[in-house]
């Protein structure tokens, strides 16, 4: 038997006329709605979590030829950046160039979230890239390891707009943001068997359940994984 109810809207209207003389408040409507739960027998639902798209190693494939068809150099890095690293877009923006050590092949987040710093490997074939470009920079007395023509580190407004630029050249469905690279990145190491433990230290997560694991991790472990397994990376 199927039950008709009556529009949340029109509802509201009529406990609202029931309640207006009385000038409620928000804890005593909070208050309410609770006795009212538990007159009903109504239980506190959670809603389901959805998972987040990750976007396909063919769609990132597809992705990155626009972005190279372009030409433009400092966006191919940004973007390099965010796939190789799993940084946050509010992190990358924050990059100096001081942050990154190309003999090592890691740069440092500084106050990422949570106000943690880390410490995020890249790949050994990046390297001379990200060296020329760190070179152009220091010319121009850069800071940061991304400015725009005003002087000042990129916004995360900004380096999103870059990203959805290339989605619509692309023709792609789907927009490639800054965090589904970041998703993709976990995603594609955890299909190589990496664990999730030697994933955590450099990716910025907390984890309740392995936190005692993962404290007895270093990042050196973490980036013996990734730069075995990195040269398979599709871009």
């Amino acid at each position: 038997m199927s039950i008709t109810r009556t529009s949340a809207p029109l509802k509201a209207k009529q406990l609202a006329k029931q309640l207006r003389k009385e000038r409620p408040d928000y804890f005593y409507l909070k208050e309410i709605f609770k006795y009212l739960r538990k007159e009903l027998d109504v239980k506190v639902q959670k809603e389901a979590k959805r998972l987040p798209y990750v976007p396909t190693e063919k769609e990132i494939k597809r992705y990155y030829q626009e972005v190279w068809n372009s030409k433009n150099i400092q966006n191919m890095v940004i973007i390099k950046v965010l796939l190789y690293t799993g940084m946050r877009v509010g992190e990358l923006v924050k990059v100096k160039i001081e942050d990154v050590d190309l003999d090592n092949g890691t740069i440092k987040v500084m106050n990422g979230k949570g106000n943690k710093d880390r410490v995020v490997p890249f790949p050994q074939t990046f390297k001379e890239v990200l060296a020329m470009h760190i070179s152009a920079a220091e010319k121009k007395e850069w800071k940061y390891l991304f400015e725009s023509v005003r002087r000042e580190h990129y916004s995360e407004r900004g380096i999103r707009k870059i990203l959805m630029n290339y989605t619509k050249s692309a023709g792609m469905d789907r927009s490639i943001s800054p965090h589904k690279l970041r998703h993709f990145l976990f995603t594609w190491m955890k299909k190589q068997g990496v664990d999730d433990a030697l994933i955590q230290p450099y990716s910025g997560h907390d984890s309740r359940k392995s936190l005692e694991i993962y404290s007895k991790l270093s990042i050196t472990d973490a980036q013996n994984e990734y730069n075995k397994i990195i040269n398979n990376f599709p871009v």
